[in-house]
């Protein structure tokens, strides 16, 4: 069987379907007559999933550094407090009901005396204790709890998959992503072209295909489901070409981003996190034209201290030594929800409340952040980005709260170093104001994903507008020219980290443009490196 769609990222991908698992938030009840076996079940999977939570605080460990990973030793501790068991246990036994059912009755309970509190620690404790009780479910009903049952890597397929969720699969068990549902312009897609994984959207799959054989070929657009062995076997060799290819683009990897003429450009990456590094690296490229913070946010079940922000913006820092490394300040909102934020339901929420405008208004969580990039600053070479400014007063005000985050910092003996500051630009307004805005700050980055869909009126989350949401309409690239010329005009350097940053169809204009950056996706360094390379300018 071949289904067509749309390709979100190119590449082959051959092996085993696995349907992606959300779960089922409804916990039956159900009367069960041998107590004792039952409690046997809670206690085993009480083992298992601290198994779990033990082996990802490795891998936190390896990946974001202690402070991040030490929540999933809280979890461990959590799993093991008296009451909660002996609670669960009680349940069971006096009213006979089921383990997952006696789990969830009983984390419920324990979450909404927490969120009662006073303590805000405390109150974080709600959201722990219905992840324990998730995960605890979860083994109970055969499930995992991470949305991929197998041991080996598989092509994940599902009806769609939030950033949220994207981002906290484990990629090595990811051999290409195949959703029913998802625009190629969602924060969705982007993470996959980030994590290198061949991805299709809009292929509406058959229900019974979980566990059988198939191939995503990212470049035809297709989704082949149990081919033959001939078409197997033709795709391995594709396969073995495509990593051949790969080979030869590796010999790029420690040339300059210079053109035939000797116009150099910085080629820069798109990271979503501290495990995206290590690609970064691979790749060659020259720095981190945009860091993600709001993943840290996604990642976590309650608001990410300054300890956990600090000990991951440092990584990064060190990770990538005297490179520039660009941090994006908080951008959620639109299609990056986050619950504990409970942000009100928006009829148009990319037009809405997110990124600076949270920012602005809730200076405990701004300054929270900010605190931590500056103090990390002093590991590396960080530079400071906001996202979705409109106006002049916006900037101002950022700046003076940064001004008042240092002060508190050097009244605490705490060291810091200055940094860059930019902002991205990605709505009219701010393309209109650039050579104004550009007096304020150090950099302009320009955020095309968002600037097309607000210069063309086109919701990139709608997938039935994909065949006009035009990302080389004129309008669009008359507004990068007027940005160059603002930036420039007042003294700011100018790049790209929008998606158009890796299109090398336009590569060539962009240096015309006069841009100084690109950053795009650590799977795109080396195809955009190569192109740099080929262009001569002079003619």
């Amino acid at each position: 069987m071949e289904f067509v769609g749309k390709c979100v990222f190119e590449g082959i991908a051959i092996g085993r379907i696995a349907v992606f698992d959300k779960g089922d938030n409804q916990v039956k009840r159900v009367r069960i007559t041998d107590t004792a076996a039952e409690v046997k079940r809670f206690e085993d999977a009480k083992e298992a999933a601290k198994a779990q939570l033990a082996a990802l605080y490795e891998k936190a460990l390896a990946e974001v550094g202690e402070e991040n990973a030490a929540i999933m030793e809280i979890h461990q501790m959590m799993l093991d407090d008296l009451d909660y068991v002996e609670t669960i246990t009680g349940m069971i036994e006096s009213d006979e009901v089921n383990a997952e059912f006696a789990v969830h009755a009983t984390g419920e309970s324990f979450a909404e005396i927490f969120a009662s509190m006073d303590d805000d620690y405390m109150k974080a404790r709600s959201a722990d204790v219905r992840d324990i009780s998730s995960r605890v479910i979860a083994i109970l009903s055969g499930k995992n709890a991470g949305g991929i049952d197998s041991d080996e890597p598989v092509i994940l397929v599902a009806d769609d998959l939030a950033p949220s969720e994207t981002v906290q699969l484990d990629k090595s068990k990811i051999l290409g992503f195949v959703t029913r549902h998802g625009s190629s312009n969602s924060h969705t897609a982007i993470l996959a072209r980030t994590m290198n994984i061949p991805a299709l959207i809009g292929i509406d799959y058959p229900a019974d295909c979980n566990g059988k054989m198939a191939i995503v070929d990212g470049a035809k657009g297709t989704f082949i489901i149990d081919p033959p062995m001939s078409v197997i076997d033709e795709y391995h060799r594709k396969f073995e070409e495509q990593e051949e290819q790969k080979k030869l683009l590796l010999e790029l990897k420690d040339k300059e981003d210079v053109t035939i003429d000797g116009r150099s450009i910085h080629l820069y990456a798109n990271v979503g996190g501290v495990g995206d590094v290590p690609a970064v690296l691979d790749g060659g490229a020259t720095g981190i034209g945009l860091f993600r913070s709001e993943f840290l946010y996604l990642e976590s079940s309650t608001y990410p201290s300054e300890e956990q922000q600090f000990e991951a913006y440092k990584a990064v820092a060190e990770m990538m030594g005297d490179k520039k490394v660009v941090i994006r300040t908080l951008d959620i909102g639109a299609d990056k929800q986050v619950d504990y934020f409970d942000l009100a339901k928006e009829e148009n929420p990319a037009m809405g409340y997110r990124a600076i405008r949270i920012c602005l208004t809730r200076p405990d969580v701004f300054k929270t952040q900010l605190r931590a990039l500056y103090r990390a600053s002093a590991y590396g070479n960080i530079s400071i980005m906001f996202p979705m400014i409109i106006s002049e007063s916006e900037v101002i005000r950022i700046k003076e709260i940064c001004e008042e985050v240092k002060s508190e910092l050097s009244s605490e003996g705490k060291e810091f170093k200055e940094c860059e500051i930019g902002i991205m630009i990605e709505t009219p307004a701010a393309v209109m104001l650039a050579e104004e805005l550009g007096r304020h700050v150090d950099f302009f980055s320009v955020g095309t994903n968002d600037l097309t869909q607000y210069t063309l009126a086109i919701d990139r989350q709608n997938a039935a507008l994909d065949n006009i949401y035009d990302s080389h309409h004129p309008a669009l690239l008359k507004m990068l020219q007027m940005i160059v010329d603002g930036g420039h005009k007042s003294g700011c350097w100018v790049g790209i980290c929008g998606e158009l940053g890796a299109d090398t169809t336009l590569t060539e204009e962009f240096l015309r443009m006069g841009f100084d950056e690109l950053s795009v996706s650590p799977s795109m360094i080396l195809k955009v490196r190569k192109t740099i390379r080929s262009i001569d300018l002079s003619k």
